[in-house]
Formats: structure tokens, C-alpha cells, sequence
């Protein structure tokens, strides 16, 4: 594996990589594996004719794969990745184009983006690419940030992690910081789905995914590095240690979480981008922010990936330079899902166990995002 601008010297592992595999080859040599599949499998994802990504990359019957959608989030995510790359791998991955060039084209559309997580992503690379437009992408973003309702927990991360790393706006960047604050449970350790009123009713509204832990994780943190604020590192710590205890046997990251009491509603699908990225890079963002260490936990996570024990093999997949996307229970519709939802809605610690016997965890989803792709590269080739 090469890191960028290293192609005409010795490789040299990354603080990230080396520090997470601590002292073990394996354990490095599956993170540098991955990061080589997502360098290779990005320019697959591309689709020149549309001037960015696909939505997913998925297996056929005929054994190939096609691509499938678009999205400009995902292309927005691979931006903040590839920006770590050699200029000749970016040009590979976006058709010609750099990450500077491409990060021009995504700000050239901000009249016509209406979503709020879009832009936020859009302006965080631009931020990070110090790009002339960031200004007008800024500009475009607080109009799109409403003052109240509920906002997805998300996409209010992304918000003050473009904020953090722009350095500007630092009025607005502490409005979204005090909306996140005001919005987690330091006795439960986690966030919920979405921020402001009327969040929260409904037969799933107590039910918060990993997503809605990792991003406020990071978010908080990066924010941190910026101002100091110590209430910010704080809240992210406690939802860290909260989803490190939750972790799995395995080290797996379980999926959805009881916003009321932090515990698990169900654990499965357990999807790889958050085993080998958003897992460790918001753990890792953490403990590069003054937070604790939480590297045990990251390296029970990565392992997984070597083999996931519920169908016993792993998810990378070099012939096709894509990693699969989750390993999940063979229910229709959800149904173990919408099931233990409403049954924890009824009463916390509410489980229906018979459904684990019943829907075993041996599916593989097979398809592959771009933005995971992206991720693994932001993770192990940035930091600190």
C-alpha cells in the first residue's frame, strides 16, 4: 500500500494503521488490504456519463456486477477519502478529474442541492481541499439548516464536523453543537434518530441506529480540537463507552440501540463499513482529540472483518475491489427488526429472544457503496 504522493519512495505505513494493528502483520495487512480494494474498486463505482457515483455496486445472477442509482452524498464521502491519495489514483477514481477538481464540480451544484447531509458533506471536503468556493458552499448550507424541528442526528453531525473544519461561522457551529448536547442522554450514553421537537413518537421513535452514535462521536470531537469545549468531548466519550460495552463477542457493532436506556433493540444487520471505518474512525478521532482510548475495541472491530463468524468468511472481496456490504438475518421485510422494535416500545427490555433461533444471521447482502469505500480511506490514510 502507498500513501499519497509516495509513489517514487519506500512505503511507509500510516500512524493510524500502525497503531491499530499494533505490532500484529495480520491485523495490518487486512487494513492495508482494505485500503487497497477501496483505492482500486472507487474508479468501478464512477459513472462518467453522469458526472459522479453510483448509489451501489451489486452482484448479478449472472455471477458479474452492475451499478445501480447515483448519489451525490456517496460522492461527496469518497471525496473526503480520496483527498489522502496519490493525484494519479485520485484522476483513476473520478475520471480525469483530482479531488480539488472534482470538489469544484459537487459546489458548482449547490443552487440545486435541497439536502441539508448533502451539502454538509459537500462543504466538510471542501473545508479539508481549502477550496476557494468553500465561502458559497457555507452560504448555501446555513440556508438549508433550519432553526427548528427535527432534524436527522446525522446530518446534524455532518453539519458542525463542515463547521470544525472550515473555522468559520463559530456562532452557528456552537448552535449545532448545543442542539446535539441537548438532544443526548448522558444517563442512556446515546443519541437519538433525529434532534428537536416532535422527534422521538411514533412505534419506532426510540430506536437510534450506530450511525446516529458514530458521526455525534466524531463530530464532537473534531469540534473539540477546534474550541476547547470540554462539555463536547465529554458527551462524545460517554456515547463511546457506551457502544464499546455493547460491543459484540465478536466485535461486532450492533445496529440499532434503545435511545431511552442506550441498551441494544437488535444487533443485526452488522454492516462492514462500520466494522473497518466509521467505527475506528470516530473512536480514533476521539482519542486524537484528548478522549480515551478506545483502540481495544477498534481492533476487536477490525478483526471481525478477517472472518465474520455468523457466515464464515469475510466480506473483502479482492477479485471484484469491492468489500460486501453486511451480514444480516434471512427475514422478509425486516421483520426481526419492526418486531423488537415494538416490542422494546411496549417495554425496554423487551427482546422476543425466540426470533434469534428462528431468523439466524447467514445472509450477505451482496453490494457495495462508494461512500464505504471512501470511508475506509478517510479512516486509515487521515488523523491527526
Amino acid at each position: 500500500m502507498t500513501p499519497s504522493g509516495a509513489h517514487d519512495r519506500a512505503p511507509v505505513t500510516p500512524p493510524r494503521i500502525a497503531r491499530i494493528a499494533d505490532g500484529d502483520p495480520v491485523r495490518r495487512a487486512l487494513i492495508e488490504r482494505m485500503v487497497d480494494v477501496s483505492r482500486d474498486g472507487l474508479p468501478r463505482m464512477f459513472r462518467p456519463e453522469r458526472g459522479g457515483f453510483a448509489h451501489t455496486r451489486c452482484r448479478t445472477p449472472a455471477g458479474g456486477t452492475e451499478l445501480r442509482g447515483e448519489s451525490l452524498r456517496y460522492g461527496a464521502i469518497v471525496l473526503l477519502g480520496a483527498r489522502h491519495l496519490a493525484q494519479a489514483s485520485q484522476r483513476e477514481i473520478f475520471a480525469g478529474a483530482d479531488a480539488f477538481e472534482h470538489c469544484g464540480t459537487l459546489l458548482g451544484r449547490r443552487a440545486g442541492i435541497s439536502n441539508l447531509g448533502d451539502q454538509a458533506l459537500i462543504v466538510w471536503a471542501a473545508a479539508e481541499l481549502r477550496h476557494p468556493e468553500l465561502g458559497r458552499g457555507i452560504a448555501r448550507l446555513l440556508e438549508l439548516l433550519p432553526s427548528d424541528g427535527p432534524v436527522p442526528t446525522v446530518e446534524l453531525a455532518w453539519v458542525l464536523s463542515a463547521l470544525s473544519a472550515a473555522r468559520r461561522e463559530p456562532e452557528r457551529a456552537a448552535s449545532v453543537r448545543d442542539r446535539l448536547l441537548g438532544a443526548f442522554s448522558a444517563a442512556a450514553g446515546v443519541f437519538p434518530h433525529a434532534v428537536g421537537p416532535a422527534a422521538g413518537g411514533g412505534l419506532r421513535g426510540h430506536v437510534a441506529c450506530f450511525a446516529d452514535q458514530v458521526y455525534p462521536i466524531q463530530a464532537l470531537a473534531r469540534h473539540h480540537r477546534v474550541t476547547g469545549d470540554a462539555e463536547a468531548l465529554g458527551a462524545a466519550a460517554r456515547c463511546a463507552e457506551r457502544i464499546c460495552e455493547q460491543q459484540g463477542g465478536a466485535g461486532q457493532w450492533w445496529w440499532h440501540y434503545d435511545a431511552r436506556t442506550g441498551g441494544v433493540i437488535e444487533g443485526y444487520p452488522v454492516y462492514s463499513v462500520h466494522q473497518d471505518a466509521m467505527g475506528p474512525m470516530a473512536l480514533l478521532d476521539l482519542a486524537e482529540a484528548g478522549g480515551p482510548d478506545f483502540a481495544e475495541a477498534v481492533r476487536r472491530g477490525v478483526d471481525w472483518m478477517r472472518e465474520a463468524p455468523e457466515v464464515g468468511r469475510s466480506l473483502v472481496d479482492e477479485s471484484e475491489a469491492l468489500i460486501w456490504r453486511k451480514v444480516a438475518r434471512r427475514d422478509p421485510r425486516k421483520l426481526v427488526r419492526g418486531l423488537r422494535a415494538g416490542a422494546s416500545r411496549l417495554h425496554p427490555r423487551l427482546r422476543l429472544a425466540w426470533l434469534d433461533a428462528a431468523f439466524p444471521p447467514t445472509g450477505i447482502d451482496w453490494e457495495s457503496r462508494p461512500y464505504h469505500l471512501g470511508w475506509v480511506l478517510h479512516t486509515w490514510l487521515g488523523g491527526a
